[in-house]
């Protein structure tokens, strides 16, 4: 348990870095916001010149004091734990810029940045607090969904930029947002997606000895009919991970060379052999719902 906890405040350190370095080096140097509080905290600095980190930092304690109710236990420690992160690392990378002549390629660079950060942070259990913190006092009170929350937030403080930015910047940070976005969606899918396996062969009873004894999985078989011979079959199903696909596939060939097999994504999967351990299971049901938390 120890151990697990320190492998999450660990991950969420990298995340948060990778963030605070990619905002830096991309967000700012090319004069694009962002969205959530980190966006806040880049008009701050285009208006009175204040340090985006103590920005961020001052901007999410009353956040946390208002939404600590909404947030399970663990969330919370991983909260607070990540928004110090994020606002240490805005600060330790502010003299780091990156200016490119390109605007398409720097929104493109500042959102897969941002994204891969946010998404070990996210994948590990935490968040970065901000404007997710609201979406759920929002969502839990009056019924409001979190993404369309943090859609019309991220709307109006690029809205807001639009005193400090011209339009064409503007634009470009809804890129940036759009990549970051999908990059998160990429790096938490990456980390969770199995392959579920539909197996159905005349030699199904021996394949699934074989799977349960030489891949430690387990199975179920379905019972299941022709439809042009209407023959009873059984279907082997299970599940493994994708770094055991070619395993089962030899596996099945080397029993029975004709087997039919289909294999499917699994995007979320519970139970033995899978799921986590009790605080972590609670931790990623906690931030699987939030669309885009800053």
């Amino acid at each position: 348990m120890r151990q697990l906890r320190l492998k999450n405040f660990l991950a969420i350190l990298l995340g948060s870095v990778v963030v605070g370095f990619g905002v830096n080096y991309f967000n700012i140097a090319n004069n694009l916001a962002e969205g959530g509080v980190t966006g806040i905290a880049i008009l701050l600095k285009l208006a009175f010149g204040l340090d985006p980190g103590l920005s961020t930092f001052v901007i999410n304690i009353p956040l946390l004091l208002i939404g600590w109710k909404v947030l399970g236990r663990y969330t919370l420690i991983y909260t607070i734990f990540g928004t110090v992160c994020l606002a240490a690392a805005l600060t330790l990378f502010g003299r780091y810029r990156l200016v490119l002549d390109d605007l398409l390629l720097a929104s493109l660079y500042a959102g897969v940045t941002v994204g891969i950060g946010l998404g070990i942070v996210f994948r590990f259990g935490g968040t970065t607090g901000g404007v997710d913190i609201v979406a759920r006092i929002l969502e839990k009170y009056f019924g409001w969904k979190i993404g369309r929350t943090l859609f019309f937030a991220d709307l109006a403080i690029v809205a807001a930029s639009l005193f400090y930015l011209n339009l064409e910047q503007a634009m470009y940070t809804m890129v940036a947002i759009f990549i970051g976005t999908r990059t998160v969606d990429f790096v938490q899918e990456a980390a969770y997606t199995m392959r579920a396996a539909h197996i159905i062969s005349e030699k199904s009873d021996e394949i699934a000895r074989r799977i349960m004894a030489e891949m430690d999985r387990g199975v179920t078989l379905l019972q299941a009919m022709g439809g042009f011979t209407g023959t009873p079959r059984q279907i082997v199903y299970v599940i493994v991970s994708r770094s055991e696909i070619v395993k089962l596939k030899q596996l099945i060939l080397s029993i029975d060379p004709v087997a039919f097999v289909s294999i499917t994504e699994s995007g979320d999967v519970m139970g033995r052999g899978f799921t986590l351990d009790p605080m972590d299971q609670e931790d990623r049901m906690g931030t699987e719902e939030q669309s885009r938390p800053r």
